[in-house]
């Protein structure tokens, strides 16, 4: 039970003090949400993601485990989703909305601070988190972006927009940066890191001011579902992965907690800027955020019991 309310208090009532504060925002100033998605899209997030991988220290076996493990992840869930959507005959453009709730969790602002707690700062903990946090940030800017103008565009022309988003530029120029030891000039390093870390702050800003303008009259149940298999059906995937590959020890429960966050807030920053069921992106991620304060703590004591 304490370690309930350490999570509720370090972890969930940040997030949620600045949803209020965008949710509040937006009812007296009525915000600009497309502008909002903007911001997050072509400043803030790359920003973030080159900070991020410039600064990243971790060995080439660690990040190879990490990466097939996420790989096999977002694969079955995006497999579950689109079975799911098929049965509860999910429109297609809805659709693509339903599965990237379902893949993309929220390993940044809230899958780190859970790690920092569970772990108490270990660096080789952190380290998967981190790679957790990038790969789920290649994933969402690039399949994710992809995926919703494909529906709308043609896979085509969806392709060839996605070589105008900032975020391919941040991550390449992130690696290769860091890969050479390239030395980033004072200014331009203290700049990046403003915008890295204002990210966070304007991402949960924006998903409050999309929280106040959505109504909750239909279409719930796909919500529930949705938030369903990313909070309970993550885990068990995850964990089935862990034991056809026999990890263990802090390996094991980094991952099997990394597995077990809500939505990410960027699919809903996404869905906002292509309008492909944006109220839709608010309430899963919404509604898994508050639900995930109970889940996450089943499955933090789980990782100790189980690993």
């Amino acid at each position: 039970m304490e370690q309930f309310f350490v999570i509720f208090k370090d972890i969930i009532l940040p997030v949620f003090i600045l949803m209020t504060i965008g949710f509040y925002l937006h009812l007296k100033f009525k915000l600009d949400l497309s502008t909002l998605a903007k911001l997050n899209i072509y400043f803030l997030v790359p920003g973030f993601i080159f900070v991020k991988l410039y600064s990243a220290t971790f060995g080439l076996a660690l990040f190879i485990k990490v990466l097939l493990f996420f790989i096999l992840l977002v694969v079955l869930l995006n497999f579950v989703a689109l079975i799911v959507a098929k049965v509860m005959n999910i429109t297609s453009g809805k659709k693509t909305t339903f599965a990237n709730s379902v893949m993309f969790f929220n390993s940044g602002n809230y899958g780190v601070p859970v790690n920092d707690l569970v772990f108490r700062s270990d660096p080789f903990a952190m380290s998967i988190q981190v790679i957790m946090l990038t790969l789920q940030n290649i994933f969402l800017f690039s399949y994710g972006i992809f995926s919703l103008r494909a529906a709308k565009e043609g896979k085509l022309k969806a392709a060839l927009g996605y070589f105008k988003m900032p975020v391919l530029y941040a991550m390449l120029s992130g690696v290769l940066l860091n890969a050479w030891n390239v030395a980033i000039p004072e200014p331009i390093w203290v700049s990046a890191n403003y915008i890295a870390d204002a990210m966070i702050a304007i991402a949960l800003l924006t998903l409050g001011a999309q929280v106040a303008k959505m109504e909750f009259k239909k279409g719930l149940i796909s919500v529930y579902v949705s938030v369903f298999i990313r909070l309970i059906g993550g885990p068990i995937v995850a964990l089935m992965i862990i034991t056809v590959f026999r990890l263990e020890g802090v390996m094991a429960q980094a991952l099997f907690i990394a597995s077990a966050m809500p939505t990410s807030v960027n699919s809903a920053v996404i869905a906002e800027e292509y309008k492909s069921h944006p109220d839709f992106a608010a309430q899963t991620v919404l509604f898994s955020t508050v639900a995930s304060m109970l889940t996450v703590t089943v499955i933090i004591y789980l990782s100790r019991v189980l690993f």
